[in-house]
């Protein structure tokens, strides 16, 4: 699978990507929400792990565009927020529904490979 990372902080990137690299999967990196439509306006990608907090455009947003903006199938790529939040507090303050998935911090490959072993 081409998998799409979108996280502002450098060594979170590099933890999800060695993890998916280790399952046999391609890795592509953006560190915001803008460079990552730009990346998917352009290319096709089976998953998304997309932060909530980034400058520029964040998480919610981001994946709102897609959701809107995107024509199908594009536009129901499985996308699973990485956070720091409490799922509980995103659910009552932020609107993650748009999103597939949560993953909290610290990321685990355990955690990684149940998201990729759901979407094969």
């Amino acid at each position: 699978m081409k998998i799409l990372i979108v996280d502002d902080i450098v060594i979170n990137r590099f933890i999800v990507r060695e993890l998916i690299k280790k399952e046999g999967h391609i890795p592509v990196e953006a560190e915001n929400g803008k460079i990552a439509l730009d990346l998917f306006q352009n290319d096709s990608f089976d998953l998304i792990f997309m932060d909530i907090e980034m400058p520029v455009m964040n998480g919610i947003e981001t994946v709102h565009y897609i959701r809107t903006k995107f024509p199908a199938p594009k536009n129901k790529v499985k996308i699973f927020a990485l956070t720091a939040y409490n799922p509980a507090i995103l659910h009552e303050e932020l609107n993650v529904s748009e999103f597939d998935g949560i993953i909290t911090k610290p990321y685990s490959a355990d955690k990684i490979k149940k998201v990729l072993n759901a979407i094969e």
